[in-house]
């Protein structure tokens, strides 16, 4: 049996260029903890623990557990964009509603 949520984990913690340690920091996990994930089958994770990996990898907790799904879409990615910007000062989403709109003018 494969373990999905290892896999997933593992390819997007590489393809950002984060060590199990790096991950782990960014997560509130443990090296260890990390390494279990990707390499135990099955995986015992925690909720929360998924939701701050999944928040440090950029993606939603939703996408990492869900075996049908092979990489993250759009909708998968502004999700979790979204809920990124949603926890920005009011001052630092000005400036990104400002650029959208600079950005919107160009096109």
């Amino acid at each position: 049996m494969t373990n999905v949520l290892g896999e997933k984990i593992r390819r997007l913690r590489k393809e950002k260029g984060y060590t199990l340690d790096k991950l782990a920091a960014l997560s509130g996990s443990s090296k260890s903890y990390i390494w279990e994930l990707e390499n135990k089958d099955p995986p015992r994770p925690s909720a929360e623990k998924v939701a701050r990996i999944a928040e440090a990898l950029g993606v939603t907790s939703d996408y990492l557990v869900d075996n049908s799904s092979v990489s993250p879409d759009a909708a998968v990615l502004d999700e979790a964009f979204y809920r990124q910007y949603r926890r920005l000062p009011a001052g630092t989403k000005d400036k990104i509603r400002d650029l959208v709109e600079i950005w919107s003018k160009e096109a």
